[in-house]
């Protein structure tokens, strides 16, 4: 099998809004994520070569694989944001302000999330420049493949900050003040101050970046290790739907979606790419004993050699210090979500009483991977986007497609799916139920101008949070009002 490489590149100047030299190291995954030696390099030397160019676009990988960005920990900030988990310790260092809205510009999570997702920007920004800078390295497929990547990974950094420090999309059609889009290699701090761009902006680019990926990228890859890790063109199908559903542009939801489920009953799969994502027969399956099936169509990976433990670990806090249970009230209490679901039984446990989410169950050293996109999430957006325009027929085959995974003795009452209301709001009782500790709830809230409902119990309780509110989103960290003065 191929190994990839580790780099460490020695600039001269430092990454922008990183306090040391950028490292660029491997995150991608070959048998328990093998990493050759490092190597010290000049930047003039960087894209000299096949291996060193492959080197940074593995950098890539790893600084998305940020322990506060898709590491885990970006997940539990937007599930626990919601009503379905209940937090027993006040520790702030394990999502206590997320959990109670109460994040300020000095919050740790805060300047760590974005950390992250910039310097994955720059790093997707300084591949896409280096490529161009030095032609004929590598074979002009290659070098489109790894524009394509870096495209992808951009897109993805850039949804994930603005959904999180932006007003939502819908909220004025993107016209609120955004985030500054950076789109060149930073070497230094020269041009730190930029003006934040309108949330349409950010949308926009992130659209542009997806539709190129998906000229760009590979089909698939030789190992389903490999097109479970790595971006390929499906992976930016999918989570182009995404991004149009948190715009409200369903008719787009519904052309990307139908690219990789063109069925209109079930089993809905995927006939046009190299790689036929379908539903797996047991959700157990793809959390527990093989994390490369064709449902997770792109996710992060974890080995002995590189993974997070303790508070950095989303596996650690839920499921090892039970920091969070599932709230009876919330979904886990809808009748929606019945005993007989397999659910239940793959990503729950009981402890005195309580129900404890173990969707990532691995002990130390917590080698789960975890999860970015999933089929299941796309049927799911598919089902929502058909539903809202009116194809309720497909839209309930969608949804009892994703339900009876993993419950088929269970039947929706006509309430339930009756009407185009009612519809929708079964399949974001869905979303909760197959989607949950997957990242999704706080932003479903924010698309839709919900308010973030109040939960608690005996011992912590925190309010409602309307959007009109000023946490309703994350206030920007104090880094980045430190160092651009036009922000």
């Amino acid at each position: 099998m191929k190994k990839y490489y580790g780099i460490i590149i020695k600039y001269k100047f430092i990454f922008l809004l990183l306090s040391s030299t950028a490292l660029v190291s491997s995150c991608e995954k070959n048998d328990k994520l093998t990493i050759a030696p490092e190597t010290t390099l000049s930047d003039e030397d960087v894209f000299k070569t096949p291996a060193r160019i492959e080197g940074v676009a593995n950098g890539i990988y790893k600084a998305l694989k940020g322990a506060s960005l898709y590491g885990g920990r970006y997940l539990m900030y937007q599930d626990v944001r919601g009503e379905d988990f209940i937090n027993i310790t006040a520790n702030t260092y394990t999502g206590y302000d997320a959990w109670n809205n109460s994040y300020s510009s000095g919050s740790n999570d805060i300047n760590n999330l974005w950390s992250a997702a910039y310097t994955t920007i720059n790093r997707a920004n300084t591949l896409i420049a280096g490529i161009a800078a030095n032609p004929g390295v590598v074979s002009t497929q290659k070098a489109a493949e790894y524009v394509g990547e870096a495209k992808f990974l951009r897109a993805l950094a850039y949804y994930d900050l603005v959904i999180s420090f932006g007003q939502p999309y819908n909220k004025d059609a993107g016209a609120s003040k955004g985030l500054p889009l950076r789109l060149n290699a930073e070497a230094g701090p020269e041009n730190n101050d930029l003006a934040r761009s309108s949330v349409a902006e950010i949308y926009t680019q992130i659209l542009k970046d997806l539709n190129e990926a998906e000229a760009a990228l590979p089909q698939n890859y030789t190992t389903n290790d490999l097109n479970t890790t790595r971006a390929h063109t499906s992976a930016a199908i999918a989570l182009k739907t995404r991004v149009y559903l948190s715009m409200n542009n369903y008719a787009k939801v519904i052309e990307e979606a139908a690219k990789l489920a063109p069925q209109s009953t079930a089993p809905f799969s995927t006939t046009a790419t190299a790689v036929k994502h379908v539903l797996q027969p047991a959700i157990a399956t793809i959390f527990t004993s093989d994390y490369a099936t064709t449902e997770s169509i792109f996710s992060i990976p974890m080995s002995t050699l590189d993974s997070y433990t303790g508070q950095s670990s989303i596996a650690y806090i839920y499921n090892t210090n039970l920091e969070y249970y599932l709230n009876p009230t919330g979904i886990l209490g809808d009748a929606q979500w019945a005993t007989t679901d397999a659910r239940r039984t793959a990503v729950l446990k009981t402890v005195s009483g309580k129900q404890y989410f173990k969707k990532y169950a691995k002990p130390s050293p917590f080698l789960d991977y975890i999860p970015v996109i999933r089929y299941a999430e796309v049927l799911l957006n598919y089902a929502e986007a058909a539903a809202r325009t009116g194809n309720l027929l497909l839209a309930t085959n969608l949804l009892k497609a994703v339900h009876a995974r993993s419950d088929a003795s269970y039947v929706f009452p006509a309430t339930a799916t009756g009407t185009q209301q009612a519809l929708v709001e079964t399949i974001w009782k869905e979303r909760r139920i197959e989607l949950l500790g997957e990242g999704f709830r706080g932003t479903d809230l924010l698309r839709n101008l919900q308010s973030i409902p109040a939960k608690g119990d005996g011992n912590l309780q925190t309010s409602a949070v309307a959007p009109s509110a000023a946490n309703y989103i994350f206030p920007a960290p104090n880094t980045e009002l430190a160092t651009n003065k036009l922000y």
